[in-house]
């Protein structure tokens, strides 16, 4: 999991919900089962970097002469306006992940995506500041930045999941390197660039 810290290399979410399939992951941070589009990486940075001005037909990964698709993605929330986020959504080995590209919507639910077991999200933002949230069956437990325990709120990183981070890395780094230690999880990079179910968010509002 390392490698998302550096192929997102702006800013990302990753977050990791057991027990949940990834369409239950979106439907737990507000999407519509009707709504969700599969979408690969490209797509999806296409249709949140694009101007609200920009004719469909700039988008190198859409036909913008299939109606029933462009009416898809419209309904979806993906078009005409580009959206605030697009959360996509995969499994691996027993748990649901998801990655944002910019936004953080999923670390809002963390509690929630927590129900049938743990959930983490791991946030880094433009400023390269990072954010770990944790939560078990329901309430979130801690939320620290790596290597600045100060910053924490909730139990301390090292008492609730045995972390520290040794300052030889990036925080978000090395909590990614922890967890794929403790967890025993390998996503594959080519499975996220690929097609993976996806959700449109604008502002608070659930696209519907």
């Amino acid at each position: 999991m390392r490698w998302v810290a550096e192929a997102y290399d702006v800013s990302f979410t990753l977050t990791l919900s057991e027990g949940l399939s990834p369409h239950e992951l979106l439907r737990g941070i507000g999407a519509e089962a009707p709504h969700i589009v599969p979408l690969t990486r490209f797509a999806a940075y296409e249709l949140l970097t694009r101007n609200a001005d920009d004719h469909i037909s700039d988008l190198d990964f859409l036909d913008w002469e299939d109606e029933a698709e462009v009416a898809r993605l419209t309904d979806g929330g993906f078009l005409p306006d580009p959206p605030d986020t697009i959360v996509r959504a995969g499994s691996v080995a027993g748990w649901a992940y998801a990655l944002e590209e910019f936004q953080c919507r999923t670390g809002t639910y963390l509690a929630a995506l927590s129900q049938r077991g743990r959930a983490f999200s791991i946030h880094r933002n433009a400023k390269g500041f990072s954010r770990v949230g944790y939560a078990v069956h329901g309430e979130l437990v801690t939320s620290f930045e790596p290597g600045l325990p100060h910053l924490t709120n909730g139990v301390p990183a090292e008492v609730a999941l045995g972390f520290v981070a040794d300052g030889d890395e990036a925080g978000d780094v090395a909590f990614l390197r922890f967890l794929e230690a403790e967890l025993g999880l390998g996503i594959a990079w080519e499975e996220t660039e690929a097609e993976l179910p996806a959700a449109a968010f604008t502002d608070e509002r659930t696209v519907r």
